[in-house]
């Protein structure tokens, strides 16, 4: 079975608004074992909506709208489906009544721009709305199936949960096919350093092999359609092996949707460390993201943002000539500064994030600044040096999650050692 999307509204045109029903609407499709190929927003026009549906009608058997069921005139997807599929509204006395009722309950007459809500196209088949005024409707014709829903976000899943999804279900029948999706995301790995390992695996028709990049991380997303969730689970499986085999365990600190500062605040939590830290080029970024987690407020005791040497040493008390004698953002300051922290919490570890953009930090591809990262436990420090470029929201972002990526795996050493 394949279906079709189409949003309507000018705010989203216009970019006022988001919409996150075509993402809540998708996954429930694919969750029943709906092929999705096309998604379409249009405004709040008759005639360009009309002609949008026809041509959804044209390419798949289903065809769900969200939007334009509302009470006011530019709420068109009733007229618009009535003139695609060339049949009349006409009044359904039932939805008539029920919205005569709410109206009754707010001690307030029903107005003419809400009795339009009423009006269906000829043969549809209401579906109620229990948390809203706007019914929506399922009409079958020759051509395909459209079922329209409410655009506002609470009544629209209202609906899918309750009729949509059974009657799909009714539909595919014994066909009914299970879709599941496993996502391995990784950390520090290039997008095209992955796709060049699995290039022959992601030509696979069933399970699919598909990459998903942010800054910083990458996630392996594998789909696969079976008759059964066993059968779709064993391709995974399968399939998840050989991704594994090619680009390594490592980097994967995810099967599911945990995020990375989840997984490594966890760890650290497991292995009892407590973590202070400061931070200049990234700005506070670090802190925020371990600090998201429920296990980081407690793992993270102290965290600092300085703008400078000055305040780097009177911070921690440390000698400037320390931090001056190869410059403050340096290897030896790092060290120096995450060793000065481990003494501030106990059982604890030390981090310094110390960076630079540099002269020009809006210059893409070149290397025009610089944050050296240490990492001080009981152990050996950890020291790495990033060099970056570009826009300086994204390099921040980039150092951060490799710093949080840092921690995650001295957690895993240390839980591994027995610590």
């Amino acid at each position: 079975m394949n279906a079709e999307i189409i949003t309507s509204g000018a705010e989203l045109l216009l970019g006022e608004t988001v919409d996150t029903n075509s993402t809540y609407i998708a996954r429930a499709l694919r969750d029943i074992g709906v092929n999705l190929y096309y998604k379409t927003s249009v405004g709040d026009n008759v005639d360009r909506m009309a002609l949008v549906v026809c041509q959804a009608l044209e390419r798949s058997g289903i065809v769900i709208t969200t939007g334009g069921l509302g009470p006011t005139v530019d709420d068109v997807t009733r007229e618009a489906v009535a003139q695609a599929i060339g049949r009349p509204l006409i009044l359904y006395p039932e939805c008539m009544a029920r919205i005569e009722a709410i109206f009754a309950r707010w001690g307030r007459q029903v107005g003419e721009n809400n009795r339009r809500q009423a009006y269906l196209p000829d043969g549809a088949s209401p579906i109620p709305n229990p948390v809203g005024t706007a019914p929506g409707f399922i009409v079958e014709t020759d051509q395909g199936t459209v079922i329209a829903l409410p655009g506002v976000p609470r009544e629209m899943e209202r609906l899918m949960q309750d009729t949509v999804l059974p009657y799909l279900r009714g539909r595919m029948g014994a066909a009914h096919v299970i879709i599941k999706v496993k996502s391995l995301r990784t950390v520090g790995l290039g997008e095209s350093w992955i796709d060049e390992r699995i290039d022959s695996l992601m030509r696979s028709a069933n399970p699919t092999v598909g990459l998903a990049a942010h800054t910083g991380l990458v996630d392996v997303r594998i789909t696969a359609r079976a008759a059964t969730e066993a059968e779709a689970d064993a391709m995974i499986a399968e399939m998840e092996a050989q991704v594994r085999g090619r680009i390594g365990d490592d980097a994967i600190f995810s099967a599911g949707d945990d995020r990375l500062e989840e997984v490594t605040t966890r760890l650290l939590a497991q292995a009892g460390v407590r973590l202070a830290l400061v931070e200049s080029a990234t700005g506070g970024e670090v802190a925020r993201m371990l600090r998201s987690t429920a296990e980081g407020v407690q793992v993270v005791t102290a965290a600092h943002v300085v703008d400078g040497p000055e305040a780097l040493a009177a911070l921690l008390d440390i000698s400037p000539a320390q931090l001056d004698a190869d410059g403050w953002v340096s290897q030896m300051a790092a060290t120096a500064v995450a060793a000065s922290l481990i003494d501030t919490c106990e059982g604890g570890w030390g981090l310094a994030v110390l960076g630079d953009m540099g002269a020009h930090g809006d210059v893409y591809g070149e290397e025009t600044g610089q944050t050296y990262v240490a990492l001080g436990t009981p152990g050996s420090p950890e020291v790495r040096r990033y060099p970056y470029g570009g826009d300086g929201f994204l390099a921040r972002r980039w150092v951060s999650v490799r710093t949080v990526d840092l921690l995650r795996r001295q957690a895993l050493a240390q839980l591994a050692a027995g610590g």
